[in-house]
């Protein structure tokens, strides 16, 4: 395998980013706390291996006998990185939901965070451009493919209580214009600059 450092930085930029996932995990521990927040985190960190399942079942084929469309992809992915960077410089702060505390049971938000998982587009995405670039075609594929998914997963899980955390402790500053845009010029950079990346980089 190779680049697997690149692809952690980019791994964790994508985590990072705010999007459904992280909405679902602020809103959560804002209402129910931190621990309230781990099923549906859970949820969205198995999401993770479905989706990465489903992307890889005839990807590996193609991207084995097609340099045409290993390159293709490449490129894909990296416009979808400098997408998701521009969309992200340029969207408005998060507004977080502040209604009243219901209790859910941590079962309902596992399939909570699990549906909004598998109909991510960014996840789906990333598993179907950016993911392949880093797996070695001419070494054993399985074992690459389970180490990437499962550190994508486990960055879903830590970055999450993270965020967990900071709702818990920062509420009013992520809500906050000067908060919400710094969040969104960081991230959105990050994007741009490994997407220009992702573009130059050879097989």
């Amino acid at each position: 395998m190779h680049g697997y450092w690149l692809f952690l930085i980019i791994a964790i930029a994508t985590v990072f980013s705010p999007g459904p996932g992280v909405v679902l995990t602020l809103s959560n521990a804002i209402r129910f706390g931190v621990s309230g927040a781990l099923g549906g985190i859970l949820g969205i960190a198995f999401g993770t291996f479905v989706v990465a399942a489903l992307s890889a079942t005839s990807l590996g084929i193609l991207l084995a006998t097609s340099s045409i469309a290993f390159t293709l992809l490449k490129y894909i992915g990296a416009a979808y990185l400098i997408y998701l960077g521009l969309k992200l410089w340029r969207s408005p702060v998060m507004a977080l939901d502040s209604g009243p505390t219901i209790k859910k049971s941590r079962r309902l938000q596992f399939l909570e965070g699990l549906t909004l998982q598998l109909t991510n587009p960014k996840a789906v995405f990333f598993f179907m451009s950016v993911f392949p670039q880093f797996i070695d075609l001419k070494t054993h594929y399985t074992a690459q493919f389970i180490l990437l998914v499962t550190t994508y997963s486990v960055l879903v899980i830590l970055i999450h209580l993270l965020y967990a955390q900071l709702a818990k402790t920062a509420r009013f500053w992520f809500a906050s214009e000067r908060g919400g845009r710094l969040v969104n010029r960081l991230g959105g950079g990050t994007f741009m600059c490994f997407g220009l990346g992702l573009a130059s980089a050879s097989r």
